[in-house]
């Protein structure tokens, strides 16, 4: 894990307390990036900033071998969670072969589009799921394992498949649990 002053010494926009990173993770544009409190990122995720930045809200933790790439804001808010092997994508080339591809290419040769991506709280990413730029997935929406969203999600619903479906509704249980986690950490730090 990087030390306070490691995370320091990186250059994010600002990073909050109870943070816990890797020291295998890799950043690009770090000035770019926001990380709230309580925030942990795990081995081997690649978070590249473009001009929109990356915010990582509060109690917000990113598994192993995930990434978080491209031009457009990249938002991902409070108590969500990111499970292994997740992509998601602010930017992507254009696949119809009216122009050149990668990144290797001059800009007047390619068309790349970009637009941000939204992650609402209590959103949760099963593992292997890619997330194409432009999608919001509203609060308390949960995507399956392996699942492509090409789509928006809607608030408390549960997403999965290639693309991504809707396939019922999520509880929303857990936002009495936040609730009580909130009151017990405010009693115990008034």
């Amino acid at each position: 894990m990087l030390t306070r002053s490691e995370l320091e010494a990186i250059g994010f926009a600002e990073v909050g307390k109870d943070v816990r990173i890797s020291d295998q993770v890799r950043f690009y544009g770090a000035h770019r990036i926001v990380l709230g409190d309580h925030v942990r990122i795990d081995d081997f995720c690649v978070l590249s900033a473009g001009t929109g930045g990356i915010r990582i809200g509060h109690h917000v933790h990113i598994a192993v071998f995930s990434s978080l790439i491209g031009q457009g804001e990249i938002n991902v808010s409070d108590f969500a969670n990111l499970s292994s092997r997740v992509s998601i994508y602010s930017s992507s080339d254009d696949y119809s072969g009216a122009s050149l591809t990668n990144p290797t290419v001059p800009a007047e040769f390619t068309h790349v589009n970009h637009a941000p991506v939204w992650l609402g709280r209590h959103v949760i990413v099963g593992c292997g799921s890619v997330i194409l730029p432009g999608i919001t997935i509203a609060d308390g929406a949960a995507i399956g394992a392996l699942s492509l969203v090409n789509q928006d999600c809607a608030a408390f619903g549960i997403y999965a498949g290639c693309p991504a479906k809707r396939i019922k509704e999520r509880s929303r249980a857990l936002l009495d649990l936040e609730a009580r986690y909130v009151a017990s950490q405010t009693s115990q730090n008034p």
